[in-house]
């Protein structure tokens, strides 16, 4: 048996996983085709154990939604109420949801039916209780989570789905044990991609490829922008012949006009108008692996500095996307690109890029290598990123982006399409 079958507990895998995607629990219930294998998430638990014992760490309480489909599989939109993933130091792996969604996790997770719990449905959205206080009160029953002195228990303080209230239920419910921030453990876990993750990321860059392609071609003078939004969302979902697409963690942003020099804005129902750049940004997602890209469209003729700052970011994706390579670190992409930008009179303060892989809404980055002077992380194969050269200027913007693989060779491009400056 390998260490990967034993997830560092000298229990078999089995005893903690359905082994096949047809197995069938106890109460009749069959997981969904199309989860992770139970092989990778038996190697990314063992990762996880890994970096638990060289903390001391009791327990780690996962409630990031990327995070849980990453070690169990599950997959549902149930995220907006509590949730959580509790993986002690040693034994089973415990998920708690919604009672409601426990079925849902019986279709989706590589757990056995005995290590889902839901909790009653009094507790949602109540002011006086909350789930995690029952979260936590059937956690210790089941020893999952230890309430004793000197237990360290890590909980995923920056996660988008964990409030405070969820927080101060589980300290009261863990009164003798330690409460510390996790600092992203599993997510730095994740950053280093499997091949079986590579090949998916390929997939959701062929997606992406599509949608642009979609977006570029609707952008058109007198077309309401919702309407294009709405063949760019029908394009993410249909994905290609071979691969459906998936729901991306992100809606397509389409700023366009004055607005297109502020990022992150979404559609509205007024119409494209002649004279303005429209800046696209949306992604590929497929099995929730994510392939981000961005692009502009002028219609009409573009003003001088957005063509000459246009033509410099097509001439400087290839060279960057060239410094990405294996042994360097993030922040020497970042002066590589930033010192060619200066020669141009032009400056950027934000990042350049950052980790992708698995997103669920509300982002699909991995929150934790980014592109910028002060990243000391060594890049090595199998590491994913969104190099994105946003330049957000005052009444205009322009946006270039590639969603790259790290490989032993260098970088790999995940779509394929022109580099440049689109207008008509």
């Amino acid at each position: 048996m390998s260490p990967a079958d034993r997830l560092g507990t000298g229990t078999p895998v089995a005893d903690f996983l359905v082994t096949d995607h047809h197995d069938t629990d106890p109460a009749g219930l069959s997981r969904r085709a199309g989860g992770p294998p139970v092989a990778e998430l038996a190697a990314r638990l063992l990762r996880v154990r890994e970096r638990m014992a060289e903390q001391s760490l009791a327990a780690l309480v996962v409630t990031d939604p990327a995070n849980i489909y990453y070690l169990v599989g599950y997959d549902a939109w149930s995220f907006y109420t509590p949730q959580c993933l509790v993986v002690p130091a040693r034994g089973a792996p415990a998920l708690f949801t919604r009672a409601m969604d426990a079925a849902g996790a019986s279709y989706t997770a590589a757990l056995p039916s005995a290590q889902i719990h839901g909790y009653p449905e009094a507790l949602v959205h109540r002011p006086d209780r909350h789930p995690f206080d029952w979260i936590t009160a059937r956690a210790v029953e089941l020893g999952v989570l230890p309430d004793t002195g000197h237990a360290i228990v890590a909980v995923e303080g920056d996660s988008a789905f964990f409030g405070a209230r969820g927080y101060l239920a589980l300290a009261a419910g863990l009164q003798r044990a330690q409460l510390i921030d996790s600092r992203e453990l599993v997510n730095w876990i994740r950053l280093v991609k499997s091949p079986y993750e590579q090949d998916l990321l390929r997939i959701a860059g062929q997606i992406a490829t599509q949608a642009m392609a979609t977006a570029i071609e609707a952008v058109q003078i007198g077309r309401r922008q919702c309407d294009v939004a709405a063949e760019i969302v029908a394009a993410q979902v249909r994905g290609t012949p071979e691969h459906g697409g998936d729901f991306p963690a992100i809606v397509p942003l389409l700023p366009t006009g004055e607005m297109a020099g502020t990022p992150h804005l979404t559609w509205t129902d007024e119409p494209f108008e002649a004279g303005a750049a429209t800046t696209i940004e949306l992604a590929g997602a497929y099995r929730h692996y994510h392939a981000p890209l961005a692009r502009t469209v002028m219609l009409g003729s573009p003003p001088g500095p957005l063509r000459s700052t246009a033509a410099l970011l097509a001439d400087l994706m290839p060279s960057t996307i060239a410094a990405l390579r294996p042994g360097v670190t993030g922040g020497q992409v970042h002066r590589f690109f930033d010192t060619e930008l200066r020669r141009h009179g032009l400056r950027k303060e934000s990042r350049i890029g950052y980790s992708i892989g698995i997103g669920y809404p509300p982002d699909w980055g991995e929150r934790t290598v980014s592109l910028r002077t002060d990243e000391s992380t060594v890049l090595t194969a199998g590491m994913a990123f969104h190099l994105i050269f946003g330049m957000w200027m005052d009444g205009w913007g322009y946006e270039l982006s590639e969603s790259v693989l790290i490989t032993p060779d260098g970088a790999e491009r995940l779509t394929h399409l022109p580099q440049t400056l689109t207008q008509r």
